[in-house]
């Protein structure tokens, strides 16, 4: 799929090139010609190609958040996001480091 969109890109930016190098042509001209010919179309079906993979990932969010709201000991907490550093079960709580007057 974005092997074709590459290639109908290229098209349009060569289209937009011999539309800016012609006699009559103008750089506007080729400016228009590469939106409305190639940047437009190509973003309208990127975007409507992606609408499954938007929707699957919406439902498997929906499914995860479920899944931790009916969990008994309540949403699963990821050690590696929570931005804490991790304690060592073994050491205990440290106390804080005094130092002598």
């Amino acid at each position: 799929m974005y092997l074709v969109a590459i290639a109908w890109l290229y098209v349009a930016l060569m289209m937009a090139v011999v539309e800016a190098t012609s006699v009559q042509g103008s750089l506007l001209g080729a400016v228009f010609t590469f939106l409305l010919y190639g940047l437009a179309p190509v973003a309208l079906l990127m975007y409507l190609f992606a609408t499954p993979a938007r929707r699957r990932a919406r439902k498997l969010a929906e499914r995860e958040a479920d899944a931790a709201a009916a969990s008994p000991t309540g949403p699963a907490v990821d050690p590696d996001r929570g931005g804490e550093a991790a304690a060592v079960a073994e050491a205990g709580p440290v106390a804080p480091e005094r130092k002598e007057p």
